[in-house]
């Protein structure tokens, strides 16, 4: 996992750990605010983390007119503002409707889907699955049941490589090939056979079909269901979508999700595909500009956000690639796997948090040293907010020190804590992380 990690949240979460929760879904949203102790913040739902060069300018027109004058990317290939007035609710609403980033205010912290950000772009075979973001997108602003979901319930798209299947998401659409598609129902769960083209409006039904089996809105996710409703699930999808009531056996997905290396990818017909890590997900006013600018002028003036906390530009014809590459290295964007930002994130911290415990962000960054083999995340509390999955080093302020341990999937390694001195935690984490070689 090579690319940058954020420092916000909107993690798709450990399956494990969700269960029923008391009181109502908080999550934030854009017509719903979530205050910090740096000011409103607010989470813009992108739908597979596309979006063209206008829209892109509004956002940081709102960002630096509204809030802090930055973007933060969020695990789901989010966007977020912060340090935004707490009255600011209906300007920002206003932007995003003129942009066409608000089709439905009911259904505005719904529209969660992640997708295969390489596909179409690159030689590797795999189906390109846009069609289907664009009409789940469409099918879910159009179904009353669906505006109650929870502003956790995570869609996946995956055209075949098993990146984004990897991320534990509630439902996840996997392309076979051009006709056919598989239905995973819940984190690792059974996998219904479906036609390529019926994929998006069957999760649609499994997802309507989960609200129903759930009955209770403290229900917020599939992992939280109740035993026997979590077993019904996969039949009901199936009968309510005209399926085969039968699960199969398919793609088990990556051990760890597959984040794309930083740098250019060649697909069909020569064009090239940028993937650029952004570190600590922070997003000033001079990288997104020029990132919306090299999109503009070089790329098909689209911009892809990743689950992993970076940005594909696509579109580039070969020659440009290399001066694509120069300028957005300027800008301070990851451009090569040798970055010493490479796999290093953090939540928002001190000061913007009163649950941390420490600015995590300056210290990840005073941390900075030789690429290690596993990526590392720093947390300011025990909540983790935005942590990855897969195998990757935790790093968590607590009053005693730092606490490092080793995860791998849903177990760890016994933890070491290490004093609040920097020289001894930059040590302690570049052991736990390994050296790349």
């Amino acid at each position: 996992m090579l690319a940058a990690m954020s420092a916000t949240a909107d993690s798709p979460g450990s399956p494990a750990a969700d269960t029923a929760r008391t009181g109502g879904d908080a999550c934030p949203g854009t017509l719903r605010l979530h205050r910090a102790d740096d000011g409103a913040l607010a989470r813009v739902r992108i739908p597979g983390g596309v979006l063209i060069a206008a829209q892109a300018r509004t956002l940081l027109a709102a960002a630096e007119r509204l809030g802090d004058g930055e973007l933060h990317l969020t695990s789901r290939g989010n966007l977020q503002l912060r340090g935004l007035g707490g009255d600011c609710g209906g300007a920002l609403a206003e932007l995003l409707r003129g942009a066409g980033m608000l089709p439905s205010d009911r259904h505005e912290r719904v529209r969660n889907a992640v997708a295969s950000p390489l596909s179409g772009l690159d030689t590797s075979g795999h189906p390109d699955i846009r069609s289907w973001l664009t009409e789940l997108d469409a099918l879910l602003c159009g179904s009353e049941r669906a505006a109650a979901l929870s502003g956790r319930f995570l869609f996946a798209l995956d055209d075949g490589r098993g990146d984004v299947d990897a991320l534990g998401a509630d439902l996840t659409l996997i392309a076979v090939d051009g006709a056919r598609a598989l239905l995973r129902i819940g984190a690792g769960g059974p996998l219904l056979p479906v036609p390529f083209e019926a994929a998006p409006r069957a999760a649609l039904l499994a997802a309507e079909a989960f609200l129903d089996l759930a009955a209770d809105p403290a229900v917020w996710r599939i992992s939280a269901l109740p035993d026997a409703a979590r077993a019904a699930l996969p039949a009901e999808a199936a009968r309510r979508a005209g399926l085969a009531p039968m699960t199969v056996d398919g793609p088990p997905g990556p051990a760890t999700p597959a984040a794309p290396a930083p740098g250019a990818v060649t697909g069909p017909g020569g064009a090239v595909a940028l993937h650029l890590g952004v570190p600590m997900g922070r997003l000033t006013g001079a990288r997104w500009r020029a990132l919306v600018e090299t999109a503009e002028r070089l790329g098909s003036g689209e911009l892809r956000c990743t689950p992993w906390r970076g940005v594909v530009v696509p579109g580039l014809a070969a020659g440009g690639a290399r001066e694509a590459l120069d300028v957005l290295a300027d800008a301070g964007l990851v451009t090569g796997p040798d970055s010493p930002w490479a796999g290093v994130g953090a939540c928002v911290g001190r000061p913007g948090c009163a649950k941390s415990l420490a600015d995590v962000r300056a210290e990840a960054e005073a941390a900075l040293g030789p690429v290690g083999r596993l990526p590392v995340y720093w947390s300011g509390c025990e909540r983790r907010c935005g942590h990855p999955h897969g195998e990757w080093i935790d790093v968590v302020a607590t009053p005693a020190g730092h606490r490092i341990a080793r995860v791998r999937g849903e177990s760890r390694d016994a933890p070491v804590t290490v004093p609040d001195d920097p020289a001894a935690l930059a040590a302690a984490v570049a052991a736990a992380r390994g050296v790349r070689t």
